[in-house]
């Protein structure tokens, strides 16, 4: 039996140098470079800050709008008179007092343990209730909010601790219902400044939520993608944002995401094969062969080698462009993953 192209991990590898990971976002915002590839011409290197003039009037961007939460806690784990460092990423909230978390290292908690997170003069104290691998419950006696800093993804956290300046950096500018433990990381490139340039060309702009789980980073472990299982993520579409993306397709204008997240949701919301109001939980899994309803075009970072994102970029450009901007990016010095830079993407039919 034959492998069709697309459908093993294999085929989203590439190499990246260390280098070319970014530590810290472009200043300001959207000087950020931007990869732009149409169907059929070479890859263009513009900036971010050039998107008014790259999309045509009645044209619509699609945001997150989904808040990061401070999810990331370091203490200690107490028990008896033995103390060690413990570091928690929270997940979800259920029911009030109680988070799912991952813990790091996991191996060294357990049911009945003793948690303490620090920041400042605030202590919040908290207990380990259940553990199943890499995830723990925790019961906390405070907000354990209040003690948390930017959930940094793995590979800027390998390499430096969060700061007072992720507070700011990590958020999108419209960042509204809080919820998210990784940003929707498109849209950190936009600024004030150029959401009004973008109204003033007349370009539309409509917010979705997918609250981001930090299983978006969790590897993908199997070779064949039909064996993988995404994770869920929780999201509403409006029936405004509805309205608003049916009136700029009648007028003949294109659906632009920022960010795999909002695709992942605007698509959730028309697998009938028309967009309708959702809310609730999507598993989405795009990937090649995945046919789109409801977005014409993407705005999206680089992304980690071998992921689902990756896999979302083949679905709409197809598998041989897809590498192709990935190696022009490679080539001319493109930053990569959260902080990085952009790349503008029309499919076959822009």
């Amino acid at each position: 039996m034959t492998t069709a192209e697309g459908e093993t991990l294999a085929d989203y590898d590439y190499e990246l140098p260390d280098g070319a990971i970014a530590l810290r976002p472009a200043v300001p915002r959207d000087a950020a470079r931007l990869l732009v590839s149409r169907p059929g011409e070479a890859p263009a290197d513009r900036i971010v800050r050039d998107l008014p003039s790259l999309l045509r009037p009645g044209d619509r961007l699609v945001v997150n709008d989904s808040r990061v939460v401070p999810a990331r806690l370091v203490g200690e784990r107490v028990r008896g008179e033995n103390v060690s460092r413990v570091e928690l990423t929270l997940l979800a909230q259920d029911p009030p007092g109680t988070w799912r978390a991952f813990a790091k290292p996991a191996k060294r908690v357990a049911p009945g343990d003793r948690l303490r997170f620090t920041e400042g003069a605030r202590t919040v104290e908290a207990e380990i209730i259940t553990r199943s691998g890499p995830e723990v419950t925790v019961r906390f006696a405070d907000d354990p909010l209040a003690v948390g800093s930017m959930p940094l993804p793995p590979y800027i956290a390998a390499k430096r601790a969060p700061d007072a300046q992720d507070m700011a950096d990590y958020q999108t500018v419209y960042a509204d219902p809080a919820g998210s433990v990784a940003a929707p990381t498109a849209g950190l490139h936009f600024t004030d400044d150029l959401l009004a340039r973008l109204a003033a060309a007349g370009i539309g702009l409509s917010r979705v939520t997918l609250h981001v789980g930090a299983g978006t980073f969790l590897p993908v472990k199997v070779e064949r993608l039909d064996a993988h299982e995404m994770h869920a993520e929780t999201g509403t579409v409006t029936a405004d944002t509805v309205a608003e993306i049916a009136a700029t397709k009648a007028a003949g204008g294109r659906v632009v995401a920022v960010g795999t997240t909002a695709l992942r949701i605007l698509e959730s919301a028309a697998v009938s094969g028309a967009l309708a109001p959702f809310e609730g939980e999507t598993r989405i899994f795009i990937r090649p062969g995945f046919r789109f309803h409801a977005v014409d075009a993407l705005m999206t970072n680089f992304h980690l080698p071998r992921s689902t994102l990756m896999m979302l970029v083949a679905a709409l450009v197809g598998l041989p462009r897809m590498h192709a901007v990935y190696a022009h990016a490679l080539a001319h010095g493109y930053r990569f993953y959260s902080y990085g830079d952009a790349s503008l993407l029309f499919p076959d039919k822009s």
